[in-house]
């Protein structure tokens, strides 16, 4: 027994000719608003109004930011808006028992002061220049 295995799920359908049935609702909405502004407004001041909700119609429908329905981006710009933006550096208390960072690092030479070799740096440094060595071979 045979089944075939659904393709292409990832793509919406095209309802009203090239558009989606979101793109449609974004068109119709925008128009209905805009047809509202008309009838309620002066002309001069439906204009006007319209004109970004025309824009902001036609934008949701057609533009598309890295590949993105603009609708995304839209979201993504009302939740940081809207959300939790208080942020409040603080201090950590070192704990018992943990490291001073402060006495962790040697103090900086004086200037013209050769530094002090260390062994622990030069076996290290030895080691990986073999694994290198190795690893051309």
């Amino acid at each position: 027994m045979r089944f075939e295995v659904p393709q292409f799920i990832n793509v919406p359908d095209k309802l009203f000719g090239p558009f989606t049935f979101r793109q449609a609702l974004y068109l119709v909405g925008g128009a209905g608003i805009i047809f509202i502004l008309y009838k309620v407004l002066p002309s001069f001041v439906a204009i006007i109004l319209g004109l970004p909700i025309a824009a902001f119609s036609l934008a949701l429908v057609f533009y598309q930011p890295n590949g993105r329905p603009f609708i995304h981006m839209v979201e993504s710009f009302m939740l940081y808006s809207f959300s939790h933006k208080f942020y409040l550096w603080r201090q950590r208390d070192v704990k018992p028992g943990a490291e001073d960072i402060t006495q962790v690092h040697t103090p900086f030479p004086e200037e013209g002061a050769l530094p002090e070799e260390d062994k622990r740096e030069k076996i290290s440094d030895l080691a990986w220049s073999l694994d290198i060595l190795d690893f051309d071979n």
